[in-house]
């Protein structure tokens, strides 16, 4: 998925030119009425969504099943977030722009934050004010359990307070001192103020009132959101999403995915459109976009890595191909509480040997085309910092097949059939461990995204790999948007806890805040820690990271992971390879994943 921390958060020939017809491209474009040709206009853009990344969400509040970076880069488009961190600007930071707060101002004993809001209105007229930002608090406060950002422990559990001080002034108190760089960039940008003078209500015909001050009544207006939410053939035509603080609106959503904004007449921030027009679209496979750019279909679109060798056929088409790199760490949850398998998972052993089986090298090189860098651990590693620790740079658990099978039968594992079986259960060093009783065969199966070649090709070359160590690997593929929603946190007798392993991350699984902490990720309970990983230790070094200035806080917390191995760590490759029609500029890649359409410009025509 695209998952960014929003996601929240993705992927990618006939003839080029008039040989390619509407027809054909509406083929593999999910999305209906799709343009035969570019724009052509200085104030419209068709910007080619990742294939099989359809937009499924538009309620600023993402929930598990919903984490398409795809759908955070609209929303935001449309409500502001109340600090906008991105790389928009060729380096991450705090968009101010993009922001409706223009201050936060730390206590010094770093134990809460007074935010000042800027002089912004909503579209309708109405200010923007401290009370839209109480309203949002108090639904996740209420709700926290169902927000897929929620980690115990963290937002909103450590703000204790929200005091109100006047229109445009707001004091959030927390119940420690915290490292103000983690706050900022990881807590704070998280707030998106809603508009409580439209959607502080239970149903489409209430009056507003203050339902969101109670517990019982913000449960009760979070359930009408979430079920309005939930009807996109309604997000042009429902009065809740009229009423915008951001530089588009809605114009059209359909549920295939198409979606069609236009400038928001009544926008008063600093980040306003360029473009007035944007049709994104959606494409169910990575051909079907190349065919649209090869066709100048669309002005903006991306292509496999695999295809950069044919640079030249884009650019002679007026293209330019610009590789996007991302601040983002790729990988493959396990589930530990699957029923089949997850007492396999749990020992340690086991997972060092299904890692030791992923040649992230030859990956790296060959499926990707040298556009990604292995992963050793939960801080990225394409890009430089001083996060990452020694033990993550050199891999605890170098590439081979003949140790990881070692590694197996030197805990109770024989190979029958090809196929590794626990023949000797039992909690001793050289047994097969807790829960794994005689007789379980080393089977995995992954619910992978469907519609990408890299995909396919990476999880084909794991299946080869795992073999040779005597593990079978079994591939099943869906959608991102049903991959993620059929790989949530369960216990072992829930109906919906048969999935084993989960991809959703051929551009990256996990895109970071600016602070690459793993509250969300890694710690027990955390809102996406699909898979239940728990280890205590590990806890406390994630708290550790959020409270402690020092970046060997971080690097503490790199090197228990790339040792304990809560998921399969894979290649991180560039995000996408974006295919740009010369002349649209006015932005740079942002590598925490969002695209932002209000940037985009035409210098020429």
């Amino acid at each position: 998925m695209f998952l960014a921390h929003t996601a929240n958060s993705r992927r990618w020939a006939l003839v080029a030119g008039a040989a390619v017809t509407a027809g054909a491209l509406l083929t593999g474009c999910s999305g209906g009425d799709t343009s035969s040709s570019a724009s052509g206009s200085s104030d419209t853009i068709n910007y080619a969504l990742p294939a099989n990344f359809t937009p499924n969400w538009i309620l600023p509040i993402g929930t598990a099943a919903h984490l398409n970076t795809n759908n955070s880069s609209i929303s935001q488009s449309l409500w502001e977030p109340l600090i906008a961190y991105d790389g928009s600007t060729g380096k991450v930071g705090w968009n101010k722009d993009n922001s409706l707060a223009t201050a936060a101002d730390f206590a010094k004993d770093s134990k809460s934050v007074t935010i000042t809001l800027g002089d912004r209105k909503w579209s309708d007229g109405k200010q923007i004010t401290s009370r839209d930002v109480e309203f949002w608090f108090n639904l996740v406060k209420a709700n926290k359990a169902d927000w897929a950002s929620y980690s115990p422990g963290k937002a909103p559990d450590n703000w204790t307070s929200l005091k109100i001080v006047d229109d445009t002034h707001f004091t959030l108190t927390f119940d420690r001192a915290y490292n103000q760089q983690w706050m900022l960039a990881n807590e704070l940008s998280m707030i998106r103020p809603m508009p409580q003078h439209v959607w502080d209500k239970t149903g489409d015909s209430d009056a507003v009132s203050d339902l969101d001050r109670t517990p019982a009544g913000a449960k009760k207006v979070w359930s009408y959101l979430n079920d309005a939410a939930k009807k996109i053939s309604g997000y042009a035509t429902d009065p809740l999403w009229k009423t915008v603080s951001g530089p588009y609106t809605i114009k059209s959503f359909s549920t295939a995915g198409k979606v069609n904004l236009t400038a928001n007449a009544a926008y008063d921030g600093g980040g306003k459109a360029n473009i007035k027009n944007v049709n994104l679209l959606p494409f169910t496979t990575t051909d079907a976009e190349e065919n649209a750019l090869r066709a100048g279909t669309v002005d903006y679109g991306y292509i496999n890595a695999t295809n950069l060798s044919q640079e030249s056929s884009f650019t002679s088409k007026g293209y330019a191909v610009k590789p996007w790199s991302g601040w983002a760490i790729t990988y493959m949850p396990y589930n530990f509480n699957n029923p089949a398998m997850g007492a396999v998972f749990k020992q340690l052993y086991a997972r060092q040997a299904i890692q030791m089986s992923v040649d992230q090298t030859t990956l790296s090189k060959v499926v990707f085309n040298g556009t990604a860098v292995p992963t050793y651990g939960p801080i990225p590693q394409g890009q430089s910092s001083s996060f990452v620790s020694s033990d993550q740079k050199n891999n605890p658990y170098p590439f081979s097949t003949a140790k990881a099978k070692e590694l197996l039968t030197g805990h109770g594992w024989t190979e029958q059939s090809g196929t590794m079986v626990c023949t000797d259960p039992g909690t001793g060093d050289s047994q097969c461990g807790a829960g794994v009783d005689k007789g379980t065969k080393f089977r995995m199966q992954v619910l992978s995204q469907s519609g990408s070649t890299v995909t396919d090709n990476m999880m084909s070359a794991l299946q080869s790999s795992f073999a040779k160590t005597g593990i079978e690997f079994s591939i099943k593929t869906a959608p991102v948007n049903s991959v993620l929603s059929q790989s949530g946190q369960c216990k072992a007798d829930d109906a919906g806890c048969k999935w084993q392993l989960s991809f959703f991350g051929t551009a990256g699984s996990w895109y970071f805040p600016a602070y690459p902490s793993g509250d969300s990720l890694f710690a027990t309970g955390g809102g996406s820690n699909f898979g239940s990983y728990t280890n205590p230790a590990v806890d406390k070094l994630i708290t550790q990271t959020t409270t402690s200035a020092s970046d060997e806080a971080v690097q503490q917390y790199s090197a228990a992971l790339a040792k304990d191995l809560p998921v399969i760590w894979l290649p991180e490759p560039d995000y996408q390879v974006s295919v740009v029609k010369k002349g649209l500029d006015g932005f740079a890649q942002d590598s925490l994943a969002n695209f932002h359409p209000a940037m985009w410009k035409w210098t020429t025509k």
